[in-house]
């Protein structure tokens, strides 16, 4: 049985524009920190292009390794939109128009406006769930433990609230950060250290540089508030011990 504070995810990122550089992802933080406020830990994110055996290949891979999976992107109207054809192959399931999807994609548009291209958005693993779309219509779809949704940043945030009661969380992933003016070598020992005593809290060290002067953001992360605060103050302790000026904590 799956302990409730060990519920996981992955991330698959589909489309060539992600990965040539002409368009930036900002979908995997968006989903993250979603997922995270329900108390489910991301713990891998891939980003693949549009090619139907990596995608098949990727999401049965995922769909076994993880609790939830959700793709972002190819699911549209163009002919490199091949995610839900992919994924219809993946779990072997006819793929066609879907019933209801096309009937909300019909209603949708004006008379005339519902031509060839618009219809594919309907095209889908036939017996999919959906995922109601609020901004654009075009429904997602998810399948089993796979949630598909479109590449559009806006239009996927919009469409998170309809999957609040369609996963089940586990406990909220809290954070604490400290943001301190050192470099990492100088407090690598000693937060290796805190770190060994304090496994339930994952603490993740981050180098800025800002104001033209270098520092080292320190974020604890968990399940258990009372066990951050344990690990914050062994951190502070060590921090005073060194002498090193905190910039900011939060």
């Amino acid at each position: 049985m799956t302990n409730k504070k060990d519920i996981n995810a992955g991330i698959i990122i589909i489309g060539n524009e992600i990965l040539s550089g002409r368009t930036k992802d900002t979908n995997t933080s968006t989903l993250a920190t979603w997922l995270n406020s329900l108390g489910i830990k991301v713990e891998e994110v891939r980003v693949i292009p549009d090619k139907k055996n990596t995608i098949i290949e990727t999401v049965n891979l995922f769909r076994n390794k993880f609790k939830y999976v959700f793709t972002s992107g190819g699911i549209g109207p163009t002919h490199d939109d091949i995610t839900s054809e992919s994924i219809s192959e993946a779990f072997n399931i006819s793929y066609g128009a879907h019933k209801e999807a096309f009937s909300i994609l019909e209603k949708y548009y004006q008379p005339g406006e519902f031509n060839e291209g618009r219809q594919k958005m309907a095209w889908m693993p036939v017996d999919a769930n959906l995922i109601l779309n609020p901004t654009s219509g075009a429904p997602g779809f998810y399948v089993e433990n796979v949630f598909c949704l479109p590449g559009v940043p806006s239009i996927l945030k919009a469409m998170l609230g309809g999957l609040q009661n369609k996963i089940a969380g586990g406990e909220p992933i809290l954070s604490h950060t400290i943001n301190l003016r050192t470099v990492e070598s100088e407090i690598a020992k000693s937060l290796s250290e805190v770190q060994n005593k304090n496994s339930d809290v994952e603490i993740g060290s981050y180098p800025f540089f800002r104001a033209g002067k270098l520092g080292v953001s320190l974020v604890l992360r968990g399940t258990d508030q009372n066990k951050i605060d344990t690990c914050n103050s062994e951190i502070l302790k060590f921090v005073e011990e060194k002498k090193i000026q905190i910039v900011e904590e939060n």
